[in-house]
């Protein structure tokens, strides 16, 4: 049986905050930021169950598959907020994690409330996705409750793809709907029901974990460096070029030269650097490796 709104963790009135109108900026100031702190032990405490979802969806990226956000609110804002930063940092397809949020693009910038709670339409989404046994979905909501949520994860599981159950709060519906839970419990609000707060911070410490691990697994780091950044702008191009310097020892100005060489592709730079290779005959090593920059570094070949 569902619990009613009221009984859930996220949903309870904290004591300590019931005078906050009546104390000064500062005082408010540090009550939220003590608030605050709690919320990264929170996240410590599901590892293991973050750690179980991560490994599933490398794997089935890695045979070809999709990782979909799916969430409704400020829950599918971090959703589109996390896929939209992974083309740039990662160069990954815009179409390898997306973000799905009820209510389409108008409620990212605007409020749609109504939409969280059209499940047809969450299920609706999935089958427009085309989402099989190869793809993961992520269902974020704080409550663990959305219908739109629980809809497209529940579709999403009868269609044979990895499902995962973000929530902060137990015993939820999006936990019983999903193959795999991840619970953060980060209590009652400092104004209380307003999950944007620390269930918002929570869910995107939890979605930076599982793009951030998911892309590291997949070869698209080298060490802690971005090395498939994408340098379409001064910021990154000097951002790329500092990584080829730090990998390869090479002096900045050489660095810069052949990461230009190179079409600046990092990847490419290294290896012509390291191996002494033409950028052609570089990017066919990195192809003969899997497009993995340690693969490449580490060949033996004459």
């Amino acid at each position: 049986m569902t619990q009613p709104l009221a009984a859930l963790a996220t949903e309870q009135s904290d004591p300590r905050y019931s005078r906050i109108d009546t104390l000064s900026t500062e005082e408010i100031a540090r009550l939220m930021n003590e608030a605050d702190a709690t919320v990264p032990a929170a996240v410590g405490r599901a590892i293991p169950a973050i750690s179980a979802a991560v490994d599933g969806v490398a794997e089935r990226m890695a045979r070809g598959g999709r990782l979909l956000y799916v969430g409704a609110g400020t829950s599918g804002r971090l959703a589109v907020l996390d896929a939209s930063e992974c083309p740039p940092t990662y160069g990954t397809d815009p179409e390898l994690v997306q973000g799905i949020i009820a209510g389409g693009e108008t409620a990212l910038v605007r409020s749609v409330e109504g939409a969280e709670d059209d499940a047809e339409a969450g299920a609706a989404v999935i089958r427009e996705k085309e989402t099989g046994p190869l793809d993961s979905v992520v269902g974020v909501s704080a409550s663990g409750r959305a219908p739109y949520v629980v809809a497209a994860v529940t579709e999403a599981r009868r269609r044979g793809a990895l499902t995962v159950g973000l929530a902060c709060n137990t015993g939820t519906p999006l936990a019983a709907a999903a193959e795999l839970a991840v619970e953060v419990i980060v209590g009652p609000e400092v104004v209380t029901g307003s999950t944007r707060l620390k269930a918002g911070t929570a869910q995107k410490l939890v979605l930076n974990m599982i793009s951030t691990i998911t892309m590291i697994k997949s070869g698209r780091t080298y060490g802690n460096h971005m090395v498939d950044v994408v340098a379409s702008n001064s910021k990154l191009v000097d951002r790329a070029a500092r990584i080829v310097a730090d990998i390869t020892g090479a002096p900045l100005p050489r660095a810069r030269e052949v990461l230009e060489e190179a079409g600046r592709d990092v990847k490419t730079a290294v290896v012509m650097i390291e191996r002494g290779l033409a950028p052609d005959d570089a990017r066919a090593l990195l192809a003969a490796h899997g497009d993995r920059l340690a693969g490449a570094l580490r060949d033996d070949r004459g």
